[in-house]
């Protein structure tokens, strides 16, 4: 029965990544009410905790973004990336991880791939390289990042077992870092010079043009001016994610409570969902932000399609593993806790079709707790999350291939041989590793 029901599971996530979007979590009402009223298992309950930290998350960034907070992040990466074009294929995904780890969402490196894309056509650099592997660095900052909403569904999971956030990112972030910068090593010298690659000549000449007359031309830029406001919403921004980082950091400073006799320190999930209303609020009330436009939003839609998605997939998965969590242990608990790097590539199998850091967490990581993996390989392998890369369908992937008018960042004829596999497995490969390393100092 247990392989039958996995079954169901397997075929609803497929069914959901297939049609993408909220169907994904649409796909796991469907096979929880297989399980439930098909083969009489009990739903466990619904993840509303995490649901409701990643949904004041959601909230903060799109209120920063409505106030144009975002926009001004984007052209400050714009005049970094401009004032130094050669090193492009190093500074590039160096940027992308700074600001999604300051925005908390992916949706900021949208803003930034074209601008990386007509850089390095104007250099000269073949832009294969520092696109590929500066949309994996974006993928893998949401890991480290301390307002994302996969970090938010984390620290949810691991509060119990005494794992803050500042461990946390004092893992995941110098090995992400390290990780993204080996990326880029790996991509440096990828391929032909762009003026050599024959499906760039193919496209110029289709123009009437050559590289170098490309190379010379001289584009005049307007550079956007931004008002107080915005600047404003990204220091509120930025400041919550600080007090969230301190609060996790020393758990000193959180209030305390008598409650039935007993002291209890406010939790990290309450804090979280506090300080990203608190911040979400002052930005609506400072910076004159149109609290209608805070829903219609690109980063709400998104984030709260993730929200859906995790409502779904978690609580189906959450049922089985409950109903079977006696045999699955009896199964697979010894060898996964000698081999606890294992839990790593689960996690990339998993992300890589679910394409949601944040939901990837909520599937596995209670399983993964139930099994009794210590901290170290719980923290360590979290970045095998932002394995999102595999199957070439995620938003910013396709963006990538569509953003870069050379033709050399592009999805194979066999599909799986992309230009961000190679760069996306050394980083991911090297975050986990280094955070095992980290890890085993930090906890």
């Amino acid at each position: 029965m247990f392989w039958m029901q996995l079954l169901i599971v397997l075929v609803a996530l497929a069914v959901g990544a297939r049609l993408g979007g909220i169907f994904l979590g649409i796909a796991g009402g469907l096979g929880l009410a297989v399980l439930v009223f098909g083969c009489g298992l009990a739903p466990s309950s619904p993840p509303i905790d995490v649901m409701l930290i990643i949904t004041s998350v959601i909230v903060a960034a799109s209120t920063l973004q409505v106030a144009g907070g975002m926009d001004f992040l984007v052209s400050v990466a714009e005049r970094i990336l401009r004032a130094n074009p050669r090193h492009i294929t190093f500074l590039a995904p160096m940027v992308c991880y700074l600001f999604t780890f300051m925005a908390g969402t992916g949706n900021i490196a949208f803003a930034l791939l074209p601008v990386i894309a007509e850089v390095s056509k104007d250099t000269g650099v073949r832009p294969e390289r520092p696109m590929s592997i500066s949309v994996v660095a974006s993928q893998q900052a949401i890991t480290a990042s301390p307002v994302s909403a996969a970090m938010a569904a984390l620290v949810a999971l691991l509060s119990p077992l005494g794992v803050g956030m500042g461990q946390i990112m004092l893992v995941c972030v110098p090995a992400t870092l390290i990780g993204c910068l080996l990326g880029a090593l790996s991509v440096c010298r990828r391929g032909v010079e762009l003026k050599d690659d024959p499906e760039y000549q193919k496209r110029l000449a289709a123009e009437g043009l050559n590289a170098a007359s490309v190379a010379a031309q001289h584009k005049e830029r307007k550079q956007k001016t931004f008002d107080f406001s915005a600047k404003l919403s990204v220091a509120l921004f930025v400041l919550g994610a600080v007090i969230i980082v301190l609060f996790g950091t020393i758990p000193a400073l959180r209030p305390s409570f008598m409650i039935d006799g007993k002291l209890v320190t406010l939790s990290m999930t309450h804090a979280i969902e506090i300080i990203m209303l608190v911040v979400a609020g002052v930005v609506v009330l400072c910076c004159k932000t149109r609290v209608s436009d805070i829903a219609k939003s690109s980063v709400f839609e998104a984030g709260m399609t993730g929200v859906i998605c995790i409502y779904g997939l978690a609580w189906m998965g959450d049922t089985l593993i409950t109903a079977y969590l006696p045999e699955i242990k009896l199964l697979v608990q010894n060898f996964v806790q000698a081999h606890p790097w294992t839990f790593a590539i689960g996690l990339m199998a998993v992300a890589s079709v679910v394409l949601s850091q944040a939901a990837t967490t909520r599937l596995l990581y209670p399983l993964a707790i139930a099994l009794g993996l210590p901290p170290v390989a719980l923290v360590a392998s979290w970045p095998a999350s932002g394995c999102l890369y595999v199957i070439p369908t995620y938003a910013t992937i396709v963006a990538g291939v569509a953003f870069d008018s050379t033709g050399t960042t592009k999805i194979g004829k066999f599909v799986i041989n992309h230009s961000y596999l190679i760069p996306g497995m050394v980083t991911t490969i090297s975050s986990v590793a280094l955070g095992f390393v980290f890890a085993s100092f930090v906890l």
